[in-house]
């Protein structure tokens, strides 16, 4: 299934991936964990390096995030800078996160992409 199939069934509420992800019963190599959020790579990457910045707290679309959120919303950009300097991406990299069926999301609960060590195109899909 392609990633626009992905997004147009996916639907929000309810468990997801990441949540089986960030609680362990989804085995995977964190690039890095604290109390607000997990990294690790994407297993669909599209490019050399992809890798995924998702907070602990379930925010299903960045839509509906609210106040209360923008310290995480910012964590999140901060660690996603931390990682692509640990990953070599010193040339560059997009960060993108997607929003809803048209923004192309597929997982409900919100995350940050990152991806680098190609040249990126615009305008992007």
């Amino acid at each position: 299934m392609s990633e626009t199939e992905k997004a147009r069934t996916a639907t929000p509420g309810g468990d997801t991936i990441f949540g089986k992800i960030i609680r362990g019963e989804v085995p995977t190599t964190f690039l890095y964990k604290d109390d607000v959020c997990v990294v690790f790579n994407d297993i669909s990457a599209q490019a050399p390096v992809h890798f995924l910045v998702v907070p602990v707290k379930p925010i299903e679309r960045l839509a509906v995030a609210d106040q209360a959120d923008e310290k995480i919303l910012g964590h999140l950009l901060l660690v996603a800078k931390k990682i692509a300097a640990e990953q070599g991406l010193s040339d560059g990299y997009r960060v993108v996160i997607n929003d809803g069926e048209n923004g192309g999301q597929s997982v409900y609960h919100l995350h940050v992409h990152v991806l680098g060590k190609r040249q990126m195109e615009w305008p992007p899909g």
